[in-house]
């Protein structure tokens, strides 16, 4: 008798129990619908199994019909409904997969030549002596431009002239020289890409911002002085912040 707890806490400790775990019900549920959730469902076979539930950009919205999860990274955005066609579709993931490539690139490069060289991207192209990685080129600045324009167009001509539309984003051969797609997680790998490549493209957009506002600086520069003084070195007190505004 006395290690028997009386009835009235009993029922108490009981109350609050059901009462916790209705509240924290909704909320891991909201929270799962993003991450993709673990359900159970009734088998043909008449056994209870375990499904995951598709992860959506917004929790609890439904994808459109023709994002049906098959894509990398397809998380049931198309408010618009830009790729209902088929053609349109295809055109949409290809163009993402190029620019999230091109962005990934030009982050790592405007980023990565001035921590080198201590010249921005805005100053590079200007520059009286081209250099690469500090070490000047023994070519003048048009001829480096329409070397590069040569190469790119040939290169993109291969690309588009190649009917396999997988070929076309995932080429392979010698575009993939460490042999990644041959990997057994190839499919992991593009996931990956696409998701780094948003963020990439989403930075790039902020580094033309930033240089926008701040007299072309570059964004190693512009780090540099936000993390000596975050507080008042940031978007919220730079009127200049938004480009073209």
């Amino acid at each position: 008798p006395g290690s028997t707890p009386p009835m009235g806490d009993s029922c108490t400790h009981q109350t609050i129990t059901m009462a916790a775990l209705t509240i924290s019900a909704p909320i891991v549920a909201r929270a799962g619908s993003f991450a993709g959730r673990k359900l159970a469902t009734n088998a043909t076979n008449g056994t209870v199994g375990k499904t995951a539930a598709r992860a959506v950009w917004m929790p609890g919205s439904t994808p459109p019909a023709h994002l049906d999860g098959s894509l990398p990274c397809d998380y049931g955005f198309d408010p618009l409904n830009l790729g209902k066609e088929p053609a349109n579709l295809a055109r949409f993931q290809e163009a993402e997969i190029i620019h999230s490539r091109w962005a990934m690139l030009g982050v790592a490069g405007a980023a990565g030549a001035e921590a080198i060289t201590g010249v921005t991207w805005t100053e590079a192209p200007v520059q009286d002596t081209q250099t690469y990685l500090g070490a000047p080129t023994p070519f003048p600045l048009p001829v480096v431009v329409a070397i590069e324009i040569f190469v790119m167009a040939y290169v993109e001509q291969q690309r588009s002239s190649e009917k396999d539309p997988v070929k076309r984003l995932y080429p392979g051969g010698m575009f993939d020289p460490a042999g990644f797609s041959k990997g057994a997680d190839f499919e992991t790998l593009k996931r990956k890409e696409i998701a780094n490549g948003r963020v990439a493209m989403l930075a790039f957009a902020g580094i033309i911002g930033e240089a926008q506002a701040n007299n072309l600086e570059g964004p190693v520069a512009a780090l540099g002085r936000h993390i000596a003084d975050p507080w008042h070195v940031n978007a919220a007190v730079n009127a200049a912040a938004v480009p073209y505004l």
